[in-house]
């Protein structure tokens, strides 16, 4: 009968009064399920250390990004406070109104109350026709534009990519694009596409947003416009292409993302893997940003439904841009080099530099006590002080 070795297994479960009534094959059992056992323990922590170790790490921010995102985390507390000001300011003065009206009411006979009565039901029934009149008009532009407009893309694919904070804005810019592209006298045809998750759970938030008159697709444009890939244009800012005119057979897509940075490049990473063509618009042409020329969503869209209209890229950034992004920009056309430049920083420069003449008013000599001895003394110390204010001369720049 051949016997097992019980050297190589731990013992010390099993009590010394126990061994001696189990049979060297019980023993071998129970050691091995025991050992068995043990061994899958450790296999198993170790594949969950590789699990942790392959999930991608958190992005930690530079110091600069920090305190950009700290900056934008006070913009939006402070826009905020203040939206919710305006609305408790709208409450009052609706509330001030309604008294004043009460007030008015009680004021008069009963024969002029019910001519204020029907004149204001008469003002209010002229504004409802309007209001249905204006609607009617724009659902034809938006239908127009949905069968012979520019096609304008917004990719929301990078729900992923966002904090709920950041999609909610998002959403609030798409309101703003459907907003201004209802209101323009040149409707785009405006497609929203993927359209799903928690993308898609907030737009279906917005009042009327089943009613939109869009294109919403669910899936990425480079699946719902596979047919017309030769004809898509990924606008990114950091495309080397220069944007000159907008073709009626061309659909340029705008990237959804609100990303405070941190995501630099990510767009034109994206058109280029998907083999599609890239532009950006001729921003540096006509003004210096003061920062980076990333704009959001709604600014893109307002800027090219502009450009639709007017034809001429100077007016619609000028009239899109925020002036907090373009502190150096000329309204009349900016200019990076050049002469007349030049010619302007020297005017600058000549109106700065300003340097104090003495008055030709000669003073009398003052006594010791720094009093002088002629009548009106004080009067004409001031008028001096006003002469040398007033007098500056140009001095023409260095630079």
């Amino acid at each position: 009968m051949r016997t097992t070795s019980f050297h190589s297994f731990p013992c010390h479960s099993i009590s010394q009064r126990n061994v001696s009534a189990l049979t060297p094959n019980t023993l071998a059992l129970k050691y091995r399920e025991k050992r068995i056992t043990l061994i899958r323990a450790t296999m198993e922590a170790t594949q969950n250390d590789e699990n942790a170790l392959s999930q991608p790490q958190p992005q930690t921010l530079s110091k600069n990004a920090q305190k950009k995102l700290l900056k934008q985390q006070r913009y939006e507390a402070k826009k905020a406070e203040k939206k919710a000001q305006e609305k408790r300011q709208k409450k009052e003065d609706a509330e001030r109104k309604r008294k004043e009206w009460e007030e008015t009411l009680a004021s008069v006979t009963e024969e002029e109350r019910a001519k204020l009565i029907e004149s204001r039901r008469s003002l209010r029934k002229e504004r409802m026709e309007k209001r249905s009149e204006e609607k009617e008009k724009k659902m034809e532009r938006l239908n127009k534009a949905m069968q012979c407009g520019h096609k304008i893309v917004v990719d929301l694919d990078f729900a992923h990519l966002m904090t709920p904070s950041e999609i909610q804005s998002l959403v609030q810019q798409i309101m703003y694009c459907y907003a201004v592209n209802g209101r323009c006298t040149s409707p785009c045809h405006l497609w929203l596409t993927g359209c799903e998750g928690e993308m898609g759970s907030q737009l279906k938030r917005l009042p009327g947003f089943d009613n939109w008159i869009i294109q919403k697709e669910n899936r990425p444009y480079i699946e719902a416009l596979q047919e017309q890939k030769e004809n898509l244009v990924y606008l990114t800012a950091d495309a080397e292409t220069v944007l000159e005119e907008l073709e009626l057979k061309k659909i340029y897509i705008v990237g959804g993302l609100v990303d405070r940075n941190r995501w630099k490049g990510i767009t034109m990473k994206k058109a280029k893997e998907q083999g599609i063509q890239t532009a950006k618009l001729p921003i540096g042409n006509y003004l210096k940003m003061s920062s980076s020329q990333v704009l959001t969503v709604n600014q893109v869209m307002e800027i090219l439904l502009k450009f639709i209209e007017t034809k001429d890229w100077k007016v619609s950034f000028f009239q899109v841009i925020p002036q907090r992004k373009r502190p150096e920009a000329d309204p009349e056309g900016c200019q990076v080099e050049g002469e007349e430049n030049e010619g302007i920083d020297d005017q600058l420069d000549s109106k700065k530099k300003c340097v104090e003449v003495p008055s030709q008013r000669k003073r009398p000599e003052a006594d010791p006590e720094g009093c002088q001895e002629v009548e009106g003394e004080e009067n004409e110390g001031k008028d001096d002080q006003l002469d040398r204010k007033k007098k500056c001369i140009e001095v023409p720049s260095h630079g």
